[in-house]
């Protein structure tokens, strides 16, 4: 008897949880001609804007924060020249090699990425479930650096987060102050919006108060079916900051769940891959626009 009612209300709680998801993406769901993805090239004359698209050189440089060595995967067009900048931070995986790939194909859409190796230079093992607030400071450091490069033009970067380099990008733009002067707009994949050492309700229920003093444009790309964990927040922060007059976009992806830019193997279904070259080439452009460049 004891195991039924537990099942029941198991099933009672994940119907509740989904009817709630169901109405915030309900709620955010822009449509018609005045929906701020609306293009009204391809409606009336079925034109379709063509992605940028550059060969890729990559190089490592170390990046010095105190005593700390921080190694910095820096990739950018082949071609010679200035080009807008992203601060790219990474999730718990670390920078492995299918960030490295974002990476590239993000600096194929003509941008110069700087990636700093948050874990290698304090030797944090993958997957960290702790947070270390000392990375905090290595990527305020390397934030400078970014900004210090002769071929980043101009002298302001967007920030680019996916799952815990989220919460990685919030403590830049609002605990480190490097909002609207330095950083001029955030996307995030699927991001982690909670201190990681908090309770896990907080992980569940509440966004980071941060969340809060966001000034800067803000898109988050995410599944549909995403952990609800992970859902529910960036459904409520771009509601919250919607409702306050900032500048924010989610896109949610039926179909598609964790991971979807990097999913490989057999586990990468074809809606993956249609929600990672779409997601790319939106944040790209929409950096593109907030960093005021052709």
């Amino acid at each position: 008897m004891r195991f039924l009612v537990m099942v029941l209300m198991l099933f009672f709680s994940l119907s509740h949880a989904d009817e709630f998801i169901e109405n915030m993406i309900k709620k955010l769901d822009e449509r018609g001609e005045k929906a701020w993805w609306w293009d009204e090239r391809w409606w009336n004359e079925g034109y379709i804007e063509p992605p940028r698209n550059y060969k890729v050189k990559v190089e490592w440089v170390t990046v010095n924060n105190g005593d700390v060595e921080i190694p910095v995967m820096v990739a950018r067009p082949e071609k010679k020249g200035q080009f807008p900048g992203v601060l790219f931070l990474h999730g718990r995986r670390g920078l492995d090699d299918l960030f490295q790939l974002h990476v590239k194909r993000l600096a194929a859409r003509g941008f110069v990425v700087v990636a700093p190796d948050l874990y290698t230079g304090r030797f944090i093992e993958r997957f960290p479930i702790y947070h270390d607030p000392a990375v905090e400071d290595d990527a305020n450091v390397v934030l400078d650096y970014a900004l210090s490069r002769e071929d980043i033009h101009p002298k302001k970067v967007c920030v680019y987060g996916l799952t815990r380099g989220g919460f990685y990008s919030l403590r830049l733009l609002v605990a480190k102050n490097r909002q609207v002067k330095d950083i001029a707009c955030w996307v995030g994949y699927y991001p982690h919006l909670q201190n990681p050492n908090r309770p896990e309700p907080m992980q569940v229920y509440r966004y980071h108060e941060d969340i809060e003093k966001v000034k800067v444009p803000v898109i988050f790309f995410v599944g549909r079916d995403e952990q609800y964990q992970r859902l529910r927040p960036a459904l409520m922060a771009i509601d919250y900051l919607k409702s306050h007059g900032r500048e924010a976009y989610i896109v949610v992806y039926p179909g598609v769940g964790r991971g979807f830019d990097f999913r490989n193997g057999n586990r990468r279904k074809f809606a993956d891959d249609l929600a990672a070259k779409d997601a790319i080439v939106r944040a790209a452009r929409f950096i593109r626009e907030k960093l005021g460049v052709e």
